[in-house]
């Protein structure tokens, strides 16, 4: 198994945030940690094109093989081009892999445990598993979209009087997805067909991508 940690330089939402401190520690920190727990350290890849990044990864004691392309680093690369990226590396230079475990440093209260318990849920004959919590924007009760109209319609038709009596709909939380190379390198991520879930509560599901969600995470991090 491969796990791959992609941390890009720039972020507009917290600047600087893969490597900003969080509880006395970078950002980044909790998510190699984990990782740790997992497998050796020459089966984890920060994917970076950061410099700074690179050498808080190093001193923190993990090797950073490489600096990931220009073109791989911009706002518009999706995460399909970084693993495959990663992928290439890992099975020219180390051996070939059966599957990738993504870990975004963003989720820095995803654990090994955590890790562990999706681990368990994975199948050679699926294509993902992936963690989510279950959403409190139930789009059979809250959730309205604009029509041709401009009047909000249901984003999806129910007739239930309580939240309650609604199907549970489950949100990707973006910390843990275990991906089978052989789908990988055969469709799009979005392609996937036979992906699974692993649940986890809300406050192991935070996820930083705002100002508000870094102050919220200050709060955790201190319980």
């Amino acid at each position: 198994m491969l796990v791959v940690i992609p941390a890009r330089g720039g972020s507009k939402g917290v600047p600087g945030k893969n490597i900003k401190e969080l509880g006395g520690k970078p950002l980044i920190q909790y998510t190699i940690d984990a990782a740790k727990q997992i497998v050796p350290d020459y089966q984890i890849i920060v994917s970076t094109d950061s410099e700074e990044i690179k050498n808080i990864v190093e001193k923190l004691g993990l090797r950073v093989p490489f600096l990931r392309p220009a073109d791989l680093a911009t706002d518009k690369a999706g995460s399909y081009e970084v693993l495959l990226h990663a992928l290439n590396f890992y099975e020219k230079q180390i051996k070939e892999t059966d599957k990738i475990l993504l870990l975004q440093p963003t989720s820095p209260f995803r654990t090994a445990e955590h890790i562990k318990g999706a681990l368990k849920l994975y199948t050679e004959d699926l294509d993902m598993i992936v963690s989510v919590k279950e959403t409190s924007s139930n789009p059979y009760y809250v959730l309205r979209e604009e029509n041709g109209d401009g009047f909000l319609v249901k984003s999806k038709e129910g007739n239930f009087i309580r939240r309650q009596d609604c199907p549970k709909v489950w949100e990707l939380n973006g910390a843990i997805y275990i991906i089978n190379t052989r789908s990988l390198k055969s469709k799009q991520i979005s392609e996937f067909t036979k992906v699974k879930k692993y649940v986890m509560d809300e406050v192991s599901s935070h996820d930083i991508d705002t100002e508000m969600d870094w102050k919220l995470a200050k709060v955790i991090a201190i319980k």
